[in-house]
């Protein structure tokens, strides 16, 4: 990565920081979960064993799926991708800062969301590190030819499409959950957290991102296709965690709603068509970086 050495310093520990923290979720424990009402009457379950002892077994069930994404598929494609990009590959560079983006997602709701263990630092270290990490490499593509390396070809209107019915379906699906708790009386499914953390970053920075990058890509501006190619190596990853998120929590018998089983799936195997047929429709030119020391 030529003009990058903030990146070279910096994506090498994410990869071994993400492995210490995916490892020991996954570890195999004892339970003995217990069942406690919050100061909200909600009724929920803890966990109670292993490294997500204070979580619900719900959140154990999402937190431990996002953990096995990380380590099967989230640090291979941080690797490949983070060793293609030194070589001066475009493909590489699109999808390492898609990695890092995953990477931050996670993180942040790691350290807002998990229940406080022993790893709480190394969540806020993955936070700082693939933040930064993130900027600098979007920093880096060089606006002005970016659009020059993509063929005509690149399905432009399905992949706009996608995101603006991941935007749809995000918005219906997360204000439907705030809305019903304005009924008189109604307790807020919170899961042992203070907020709903998850609905407020989707709607706050995952919504408007899909509609900008769907808009910008069908009026082929650069920034359009940046956006588009780095949404879609993200949701690569972060698509395949929600699915297996869910089948997880069916498998715990936790309740799930029969869209949710269905609509993330989908949206998740359309990602991954179409992010192969974006990466297809790459003409791999010189690559020119921008990015600060």
């Amino acid at each position: 990565m030529k003009n990058q050495p903030a990146l070279k310093i910096l994506v090498p520990p994410i990869i071994f920081l993400a492995f210490i923290a995916a490892l020991p979720g996954l570890m195999p424990v004892e339970r003995q979960s217990y069942p406690l009402t919050t100061f909200r009457g909600e009724q929920i379950t803890i966990n109670a064993g292993g490294l997500y002892y204070w979580d619900t077994v719900s959140s154990a069930a999402q937190m431990q799926a996002n953990d096995l994404v990380t380590l099967v598929l989230g640090l291979p494609a941080l690797a490949i991708s983070y060793w293609l990009t030194r070589r001066g590959s475009l493909r590489g560079h699109i999808l390492l800062t898609g990695t890092l983006g995953f990477i931050l997602y996670t993180y942040i709701t790691m350290c807002f969301g998990a229940a406080y263990n022993r790893l709480f630092l190394v969540y806020v270290a993955l936070f700082s590190l693939s933040l930064f990490a993130f900027i600098l490499s979007m920093m880096s593509f060089d606006l002005k030819t970016l659009p020059a390396h993509f063929s005509e070809k690149m399905p432009h209107g399905w992949i706009a499409g996608l995101f603006f019915c991941t935007a749809a379906f995000l918005s219906l699906a997360w204000l439907g959950r705030i809305a019903a708790t304005f009924a008189p009386g109604a307790i807020p499914v919170l899961e042992n957290t203070t907020s709903m953390f998850i609905q407020a970053m989707d709607l706050g920075i995952i919504v408007p991102a899909c509609l900008l990058a769907g808009i910008l890509l069908l009026r082929r501006k650069p920034w359009g296709y940046l956006l588009a190619s780095v949404g879609l190596m993200k949701f690569l990853t972060m698509g395949t965690a929600v699915s297996l998120m869910a089948f997880n929590m069916v498998r715990l018998g936790m309740p799930v709603s029969a869209v949710e089983v269905v609509v993330f799936p989908t949206i998740a195997l359309a990602n991954l068509i179409l992010a192969v047929l974006l990466l297809k429709n790459i003409k791999e030119l010189r690559m020119t970086s921008h990015a600060p020391a």
